[in-house]
């Protein structure tokens, strides 16, 4: 494949650029009119911003409902019912989980991102479907991004019989990661629960990805079993949590869960949620930076029987995440864009150098050819703008330009 020259483009909304890029990494960066590099394919950026691509490290695939009709959300109140409501209604859907899946990875690739962490349920009720239609989705887009698909019990690991040996055969059919999923409150028994996810990846030898939404001593209680397990199998570097909502509540217990999730180098992800003074939920971004957790930003659900919210724009999610955080000054809307690209990039690879306050990689010579190119006067401006104008290079390859895959 021949190599990409990107001219007049501005790297984190610096000085104008040219930037040749090959399909492993950014090879030089110029003064416009400088770089000379026979056989390139030259493409003018026109000014724009050049930022790593988009991550989004907590997506659910196999549930999306992205251009369908609107149907009204019928979930109740309870997480329980919100299950439920998608085991009541997925079959019903217009089209396949293998079309919708695909069709919302499309969406999500035009707008920018080429690394994705999708889960997709595992359960008695659907068997290896949505997992085998979220498999489907990532190999009709193998040539635009990189894809990871974690085995997700959504519905506990022990409540219903056979779902073990489900997770087991997803990870033998092609699954990534094992997920799992509040161990206290939907199987109500952590040690088994959690000890089955860890004995999964131990087996399989893969990384762990596991949903926390439990709060306060509850969920800090479920976190410590993660801790203890993950040191235990010296599986540092390879296990997130995500939401962790327990992270976000400021008890006294919350200070030495972070400092083992620091020293663990356990990744955290989050949904951008609203919480209020007596239920926080969101986490606390700037300390995480400040700490070297790595943590992401992912869409959840889309439009799906959860709930109307998502549509596939990682920009937009990083604008709510900048606004539940309550952030008005640009280097803190700034570091919501770096937790939205190069955060997720190093939930997905450890071995990616950490985000820290102010710091913004992923458009140096050496970093991966995973980048694109959005409006605005300044970083600030395209989070608040959020133009659909953007160029997406995957692996050093124009895949989408201007909302329109490649």
């Amino acid at each position: 494949m021949s190599p990409t020259l990107l001219r007049n483009v501005r790297p984190w909304g610096g000085d104008a650029r040219d930037v040749l890029i090959d399909a492993d990494a950014i090879r030089e960066i110029g003064a416009p009119g400088t770089i000379s590099a026979e056989g390139a394919v030259a493409v003018d950026g026109d000014g724009g911003i050049l930022l790593p691509s988009f991550s989004d490290v907590h997506v659910h695939l196999d549930s999306t409902r992205m251009g369908l009709p609107f149907r009204p959300n019928t979930a109740g109140d309870t997480r329980w019912s919100h299950i439920m409501n998608d085991r009541e209604n997925w079959r019903s859907a217009e089209r396949s989980v293998a079309d919708r899946a695909t069709y919302t990875l499309g969406r999500m690739i035009a707008q920018g991102a080429t690394r994705v962490r999708s889960h997709a349920q595992v359960d008695a009720d659907s068997g290896l479907e949505k997992f085998e239609g979220v498999l489907a989705a990532r190999d009709a887009h193998r040539d635009r991004a990189s894809v990871e698909i974690v085995a997700f019990p959504q519905v506990g690991i022990h409540l219903e019989d056979g779902v073990p040996d489900l997770l087991d055969l997803a990870l033998r059919s092609g699954a990534d990661l094992i997920g799992g999923i509040d161990p206290c409150e939907i199987d109500r028994d952590p040690i088994r629960h959690l000890d089955t996810v860890f004995d999964l990846a131990d087996r399989h030898g893969v990384g762990v990805d596991i949903h926390l939404h439990e709060g306060g001593s509850l969920g800090l209680f479920s976190l410590d079993l993660i801790l203890e397990r993950t040191r235990a199998l010296g599986m540092a570097g390879r296990v997130s949590v995500s939401h962790a909502f327990s992270l976000a509540d400021r008890s006294p217990g919350v200070d030495r869960a972070l400092e083992q999730v620091a020293e663990l180098d356990v990744a955290l992800t989050t949904i951008a949620p609203k919480g209020s003074l007596t239920v926080p939920l969101d986490l606390p971004i700037e300390r995480l930076l400040e700490t070297g957790v790595r943590v992401g930003l992912g869409m959840d659900g889309q439009r799906d029987y959860w709930s109307p919210w998502g549509d596939g724009d990682m920009l937009e999610r990083t604008w709510m995440l900048a606004f539940t955080q309550g952030f008005s000054r640009d280097d803190l809307i700034e570091d919501c864009l770096a937790v939205a690209t190069w955060g997720g990039a190093s939930v997905i690879d450890a071995t990616l150098p950490r985000l820290a306050p102010g710091v913004r990689p992923g458009v140096a010579v050496g970093d991966p050819a995973e980048l694109v190119v959005v409006r605005g006067d300044t970083p600030t401006a395209a989070v608040m703008d959020r133009s659909s104008e953007r160029l997406v290079l995957h692996r050093g390859r124009i895949v989408a330009e201007n909302d329109d895959l490649r």
